[in-house]
């Protein structure tokens, strides 16, 4: 399916009655126009075993960017399996839950393996979490062993969890003495650890999410979940272009902790080959340093990194960027202005965004361009093997091309649950296996005409019932500071760039937009506003 997230509702029909192939009007069904992936059908494949048991020329899997400390791919599994045996020494079992309470950093693939190896799961955490939101999150998940950085040792050991201080440079902090427990976890010296029978359909990871509300949830994913995420969503992409995955340098600014940063950098991209460069922490003034010194060719962002990165590359000297073959965006929308200006100030690097959520394992939609055609505002093309529906809000019929509702996806990459939150994930998931998404196709265009008005800050659009259009959009407006911005102004800016049926009847005017951890417009928050204010 091609889509921009641009669909709104219509007072009629549209006039054509042609439909396309990858919309089905019998089920009412947008099917993928890729042909599906055969995704292995071992029950008893783990994502580790799946992730190195592809071969490839790679040859320096990770770097960290500030000391140039490297990991080369042939000492890869042996680290994950010395780290997997000093763990089982340690009492690490099957179904044991492991925080990693951690930024960036060359130790994270190697300590997410090395639990997963075991057969237990993984649980993340943003390393700036406050301790009552850590505990929170200990409790939830029955955590009983915790990887993070050497300040958060004695907290963690107070919550009840033996906590292991990680090193940020193996090259240089590793001899510290705080550092003792983890260089003899993954020292090699316990002999080869016992591998229990691990399932597809065994949990992996507890990723939270704010997903369809703006309450965290833990969402489940099983060892499924992320080999098929590898296959559709990574190894898919890879496959689409002519080049060598393993000569492809990436670098990694987002966080591991995160769905998007954890299936690329830590799980998918080492299928591949490719090497990946690490920033413990993102530093604008050593942005261009680092693309330029490793050789970047790939850089996946978020929009305000996006902006960064532009600024940078109009100050820069012409030998500087050149590496650069891809941009890729997600997580919150962006303006067509802001768009424009990537593009004209690194003309030679390749556009796209896309569309995942924790809930679908980062699997969703992604953008590709030829020399023939390119769509930089588009999100992109169904991934392979993955269904979807825009729902009605109100009345829960699926519809056509051409009208707005709520995106629903299906497929392998979906969610298993939501841990210890039943009512919610039948909430979430269908006795069809549907995600409802919570994400309304799709106002995103309008927010990136709001967000070009030169008082607007922010800004995010949803839908409001109305007695005559059936929906309207309905702007929630973060003004700049001093700014005297009327709702009626904001309407009337709106109507002028865009068409009758897409413009903004009503304005709310706030002081923040509620979002998720990655920076998306938490809508149905918003939606919630509406129907308890309006």
């Amino acid at each position: 399916m091609a889509t921009s997230l641009n669909f709104f509702p219509q007072t009629s029909e549209p006039k054509t009655t042609h439909l396309p192939d990858w919309y089905s009007p019998e089920t009412r069904i947008y099917s993928s126009t890729y042909s599906s992936i055969s995704l292995p059908t071992d029950p008893f494949l783990d994502i580790v075993s799946f992730i190195f048991s592809h071969q490839h020329d790679g040859v320096t899997a990770l770097i960290d960017s500030s000391s140039g400390y490297s990991i080369s791919y042939s000492k890869l599994l042996p680290l994950v399996q010395s780290m997997a045996s000093g763990l089982h020494h340690l009492g690490v079992s099957q179904g044991d839950v492991v925080l990693l309470l951690l930024p960036n950093s060359v130790n994270f693939p190697i300590i997410f393996f090395s639990v997963l190896y075991l057969g237990a799961v993984v649980t993340t955490m943003n390393p700036l979490s406050n301790m009552m939101e850590v505990k929170k999150q200990i409790v939830d998940c029955g955590v009983r062993f915790a990887f993070t950085l050497l300040e958060n040792v004695d907290k963690l050991q107070k919550l009840g969890v033996h906590a292991i201080g990680v090193p940020e440079n193996m090259d240089l902090d590793s001899e510290k003495t705080g550092f003792l427990s983890f260089r003899k976890l993954i020292g090699g010296q316990f002999g080869k650890a016992p591998r229990p029978v691990i399932r597809q359909q065994d949990t992996a990871a507890i990723m939270f999410s704010s997903g369809t509300t703006g309450v965290s949830k833990g969402v489940v994913l099983t060892h499924g979940n992320f080999i098929a995420t590898t296959e559709l969503f990574v190894r898919f992409e890879a496959s689409q272009y002519e080049y060598s995955s393993s000569k492809n340098v990436y670098l990694a600014v987002l966080p591991m902790f995160h769905i998007y940063g954890l299936s690329l950098f830590v799980v998918g991209l080492l299928s591949l080959g490719s090497s990946i460069v690490i920033m413990r922490r993102f530093d604008a003034s050593e942005l261009v340093k680092v693309i330029d010194d490793y050789g970047v060719t790939h850089f996946p962002v978020v929009p305000p990194i996006l902006t960064t990165l532009t600024m940078r590359a109009k100050h820069v000297c012409e030998n500087s960027l050149q590496s650069l073959k891809q941009v890729s965006c997600g997580a919150a929308p962006l303006s067509g202005k802001t768009i424009e200006d990537f593009v004209q100030a690194l003309p030679h690097v390749d556009f796209i965004q896309g569309y995942g959520m924790t809930e679908s394992t980062a699997v969703g939609t992604r953008g590709f361009n030829n020399e023939k055609h390119h769509n930089y505002s588009s999100i992109g093309l169904l991934a392979p093997n993955l269904q979807a529906k825009v729902v009605d809000w109100n009345s829960g019929s699926s519809l056509p091309p051409g009208f707005h509702g709520e995106l629903w996806l299906r497929g392998p990459a979906i969610m298993q649950r939501y841990i210890n939150n039943v009512e919610a994930t039948n909430m979430t998931i269908d006795k069809d296996g549907w995600l409802r998404t919570g994400d309304i196709i799709a106002p995103s265009d309008l927010e990136a005409v709001l967000i070009s008005h030169p008082e607007i800050l922010d800004a995010a659009v949803t839908s409001a019932a109305d007695e005559v259009c059936g929906e309207i959009p309905v702007a929630f407006v973060v003004r700049r500071h001093g700014s005297t911005l009327t709702k009626g102004a904001v309407i009337d800016f709106v109507a002028n760039q865009v068409a009758p049926y897409k413009k903004v009847r009503r304005v709310v005017f706030t002081e923040s937009i509620p979002k998720s951890a990655a920076g998306k417009n938490l809508r149905k928050e918003l939606k919630s506003f509406i129907s308890s204010r309006l």
